[in-house]
């Protein structure tokens, strides 16, 4: 599988890691790290409806990741094979809470973990039919600079999804600087 196949553009203009003209949007690289589609699909529903959000890349290995420094890695509770993931570079990870420990081997600036425990940052206390309610368990600084202050969200959920799939995808929107809602 090439760049090409794992990369969906949600933008007109290419992301480059080059010096780019004045007035010309940089966009943040986010890689989703999965076996399914769940948060990659979620993500992308909402990314393709901006004009000025990220480039998203999907994988299901580290090595897929290889290229370039991604702004954002999200570790989606589907993911597998963690050999070489030490050679990811990003500036800030989303990863299932139980993984916290791995993170330390893994090259980013700050680490942010989603999950049912009371110490990640990001957890659900609620799932009632098609709502959940979606909870940041303490205040979190986006990849734009904003701060995210402690707070709940009642949010749609569709029925038959995975919820940890959609916490990770609430948390990549979060990280980005946009509303909290997958579609």
């Amino acid at each position: 599988m090439n760049g090409r196949d794992r990369e969906c553009r949600t933008h007109r203009t290419a992301a480059t890691r080059e010096t780019v003209p004045k007035g010309v949007v940089c966009l943040n690289r986010v890689g989703i790290w999965e076996r399914g589609n769940g948060v990659f699909d979620g993500v992308k529903r909402v990314l393709e409806r901006r004009e000025d959000s990220a480039v998203l890349l999907r994988g299901s290995h580290p090595a897929d990741f290889r290229e370039g420094k991604l702004d954002l890695l999200c570790i989606a509770p589907s993911a597998q094979g963690w050999a070489g993931a030490g050679a990811v570079d990003c500036r800030m990870l989303l990863l299932p809470g139980g993984l916290g420990p791995l993170a330390r081997g893994l090259r980013c600036a700050c680490a942010v973990s989603y999950g049912t425990s009371p110490k990640d940052t990001l957890t659900f206390s609620s799932l009632e039919g098609d709502q959940i309610c979606v909870a940041l368990q303490r205040e979190l600084v986006t990849l734009p600079g904003g701060v995210v202050e402690q707070q709940e969200w009642v949010l749609p959920f569709p029925v038959g999804s995975d919820p940890m799939d959609y916490l990770a995808a609430v948390g990549v929107l979060l990280i980005l600087g946009l509303p909290p809602e997958p579609a």
